[in-house]
């Protein structure tokens, strides 16, 4: 039996997670502060933007309801970053898991442009929060470079993970 976009969607989330843990991971953690320009967030503020967002947009994607505005401050370790998303990201697995493939893909207000708000399918607004995700985690892997990090395989090797 053909898996539904669903269980597509959550196949590829697990598969995501497990690379963008891998990449926090190899933050070195004594460098939380790291800042590479005065508009991006510190290294410590980006990892915890892909801990918090996740939450908001699960939840909104179940009940339609996106808060953006109560997101929890960061811990005071990189650690405590880490520990928390793995935490956290289980948590979030299990409400999608008990969703419908009706509630998958009904439809909830959402941002789709500058102040612009538009009907966006629960499910496409999921596909999204992985997509943002992995573009933070790209921004977080020269964050790693620049902290003398580490880089491992994302899609495929790296300076410091050859394949070959």
């Amino acid at each position: 039996m053909p898996m539904s976009e669903r269980e597509q969607f959550i196949q590829t989330w697990e598969r995501e997670f497990g690379t963008t843990l891998k990449v926090l991971k190899s933050y070195p953690t004594n460098k939380p502060d790291l800042k590479p320009h005065g508009k991006c967030p510190d290294a410590k503020e980006l990892a915890w933007r892909i801990v918090t967002e996740e939450p908001v947009l699960v939840n909104g994607a179940i009940t339609g309801n996106f808060d953006f505005m109560n997101m929890p401050k960061p811990p005071a370790t990189f650690q405590e970053v880490i520990t928390t998303y793995e935490t956290s990201h289980r948590e979030q697995v299990e409400k999608v898991k008990k969703m419908t493939d009706a509630d998958f893909n009904k439809m909830n207000k959402f941002m789709v442009a500058p102040k612009t708000m538009g009907d966006m399918r629960s499910g496409d607004t999921l596909w999204m929060m992985m997509m943002d995700t992995i573009h933070h985690r790209g921004q977080f892997s020269i964050y790693l470079r620049m902290a003398d990090g580490k880089v491992p395989s994302i899609y495929g090797p790296s300076a410091d993970e050859p394949w070959m």
